[in-house]
């Protein structure tokens, strides 16, 4: 009896959880559950350096329209061997926020080294990495990349410690599961612009690979950032949303 009491009690908190999302979304597991999930902002590897706020769990929730569409492009991914791997979908407005502050702290720069190597941090407003809005908040906005479906290890992050540029060539930045794209995911860099033409032409290749099969499905890429789709046909393209992540 104890067993099924506890049982219905986390089946209940469970449908709890998933009932809080707003009409209209969906958490990607529900759709494919293939598609990898590394919800950077849930951890510290990124840039803040820091779990970011309304990160309460690491999981993916889009508007269905865009888990539907990216259902798609992960079946014709797993056709050649390869997955998605999502680093970010829905954000909400006070992680965003959350950034504001911390572009606005001078002194913050523990996360320099890897993610804004030589991009002095009060330019990142300015040059579009950083904004006080972000596409992430409709629900229709993911950062992604591709991974081998056999994926292999990825290095474990220890925060802050013996960073390495985002820049750098794939065997000197961090050990990324993710094919090469020629920088590493929030790299702010001209590198990471998806036709940036000092680039390899395998890792332009694999940036294509990925444009490809996104735009096919109806996403349209962000050109500063190779990693960063959203949806033409958004459900709620004027609306920003501010719902914890859990």
């Amino acid at each position: 009896m104890k067993k099924l009491f506890t049982a219905l009690f986390v089946f209940a908190l469970v449908s709890q959880a998933y009932a809080e999302l707003p009409k209209g979304f969906v958490y990607l597991s529900d759709v494919n559950s293939s598609v990898v999930q590394e919800i950077r902002y849930h951890s510290s590897h990124n840039f803040v350096g820091t779990r970011v706020d309304g990160y309460v769990s690491p999981v993916c929730i889009l508007t269905r329209q865009a888990a539907e569409a990216l259902d798609k492009v992960q079946q014709d991914l797993e056709l050649i061997g390869y997955s998605l791997k999502v680093y970010d979908c829905y954000r909400p407005q006070k992680a965003v926020d959350h950034f504001v502050r911390w572009s606005k702290d001078a002194k913050d720069t523990k996360t320099k080294a890897e993610f804004y190597p030589n991009e002095p941090k009060d330019t990142l407003f300015k040059k579009g990495f950083i904004a006080s809005k972000s596409g992430h908040s409709r629900g229709s906005t993911v950062d992604l990349t591709i991974i081998p479906y056999e994926a292999p290890e990825q290095e474990e992050y220890i925060p802050h410690i013996k960073q390495r540029s985002c820049e750098n060539s794939a065997e000197n930045r961090f050990g990324d599961n993710s094919i090469d794209m020629g920088t590493g995911f929030d790299c702010f860099s001209p590198l990471s612009a998806t036709e940036n033409e000092a680039i390899t032409e395998k890792q332009l290749s694999n940036r294509m690979l990925l444009r490809d099969l996104m735009k096919k499905y109806g996403f349209v890429n962000y050109e500063k950032e190779w990693w960063h789709y959203t949806l033409e046909k958004e459900p709620f393209p004027k609306t920003f949303f501010n719902f914890d992540v859990k």
